[in-house]
């Protein structure tokens, strides 16, 4: 029995199990309880315990006590106990029930991604995570070899995911791990983590993929809302809201007056906005819409990778965007240019980057149909959901420039 199930159940003989926490107290995942008539008090605290007995006044009244796990030393951390430490001693540290609640998020959250993908017609695909070739922009590539030749670990799916829609998929998505060899040590960035991504064909612009990553987006938090909501404000003190459709629209270049008038130099130059600008404009949109998220539309070409479709003939902008949650890049999507005649065309500004992804354009070679999609950081969504600031309160093991272990 769970220690959150014994309240009404006085005089009840029940079998609980957990960890010694000392002072003759049980604690598991939902909580604690305090056990009489029972040596814990030697037992070393953080090993694994069986306790049978009679629920009595909140109590157990231990028949028996077994020592099933033993620990050699006490955890060497606590609740108050640096974030590098507990990262450390990451087994000891997800024990408490505020971590458990995050992997219960988690998991609630796949589960329903997967039942609206089931019931809009999605394939689920598993994409190779070596490479022969880079996908993303050159930079922060891990390279490993491959047989006695280059191979890269895959930044990112979708390259494949187009292949997918070259092939008549039409609705796929992939929830898998990508590697990126970021040198940066901040609370939003790893080299490791799990991109949820999204790719569909027949859309006639990039305002297709926003409507759908909207319902799809309101869907699983409601989910998550009704199955933890009471949880999360109680252990995280978020009170999550279910967002409402249309989020807001903003484009990069209203998004650059808006923070101009702030006082804010968001890289305007550079067509692009730094964390502090995506920060002060969530702040902005929460003001004026009453919304968590927003949509930030219409990048540069100068900004955004050659495979993303122009506005217009002509245009320099393209048909991208990217969702800010309170502030924090969550989703990157587009749609992209199929035509193999434009994409060439694109990438061809480098004769030498054209040779290295030939085969990616050769996808496109046999005709493919309009299509666009998202990726969307797990771990960034986990961050916004219960309402944490660091990353690395919501992975299970971390990785970054300094950290390979455990």
């Amino acid at each position: 029995m769970l220690a959150r199930d014994l309240p009404g159940r006085e005089g009840s003989v029940v079998r609980v199990c957990g960890w010694a926490a000392g002072g003759g107290v049980v604690r598991d995942h939902t909580g604690s309880v305090a056990v009489t008539g029972a040596d814990l008090d030697g037992v070393v605290p953080g090993s694994a315990v069986e306790v049978e007995g009679t629920v009595d006044a909140g109590r157990i009244r231990a028949s028996a006590l077994r020592v099933v796990g033993p620990a050699v030393d006490p955890p060497p951390i606590d609740d108050r106990s640096p974030l590098e430490d507990r990262l450390a001693w990451r087994a000891v540290d997800l024990r408490r029930p505020r971590n458990r609640l995050v992997f219960e998020v988690q998991t609630t959250v796949e589960r329903a991604m997967r039942a609206w993908w089931a019931n809009h017609g999605f394939l689920e695909l598993h994409s190779p995570k070596l490479r022969a070739y880079p996908n993303m922009s050159g930079r922060e590539l891990f390279t490993v070899d491959y047989f006695g030749r280059a191979a890269y670990l895959a930044q990112s799916p979708q390259f494949y995911k187009q292949m997918a829609m070259a092939a008549g998929f039409e609705r796929v998505f992939e929830v898998g791990p990508v590697f990126r060899a970021n040198p940066l040590l901040t609370s939003r960035h790893d080299t490791e983590f799990v991109s949820v991504d999204v790719e569909v064909a027949w859309i006639d612009s990039h305002e297709d993929l926003m409507a759908l990553e909207e319902a799809w987006l309101c869907a699983v938090v409601a989910e998550v809302v009704g199955a933890h909501g009471t949880d999360i404000e109680r252990l995280f003190g978020r009170r999550l809201p279910v967002p409402t459709a249309p989020f807001p629209r903003i484009t990069m270049a209203e998004a650059q007056e808006v923070l101009a008038g702030l006082g804010h130099d968001s890289q305007a130059a550079a067509g692009d906005i730094d964390a502090e600008g995506e920060r002060l404009l969530a702040e902005h949109v929460a003001g004026a819409h009453g919304h968590e998220l927003v949509f930030v539309t219409e990048y540069p070409e100068a900004v955004r990778p050659f495979y993303h479709m122009r506005l217009a003939e002509g245009s320099d902008l393209t048909r991208s965007f990217d969702l800010l949650w309170n502030g924090l890049e969550v989703t990157t999507g587009a749609q992209r240019e199929h035509r193999h005649d434009r994409l060439l065309a694109q990438a061809g500004r480098n004769p030498s980057r054209v040779d290295v992804i030939r085969p990616y354009l050769d996808f496109f070679r046999h005709g493919c149909p309009p299509h666009g999609g998202f990726g969307l950081g797990l771990t960034r969504m986990l961050m916004c959901l219960v309402g944490v600031d660091d990353v690395r309160e919501v992975t299970f093991l971390h990785r970054d420039r300094d950290r390979l272990l455990p």
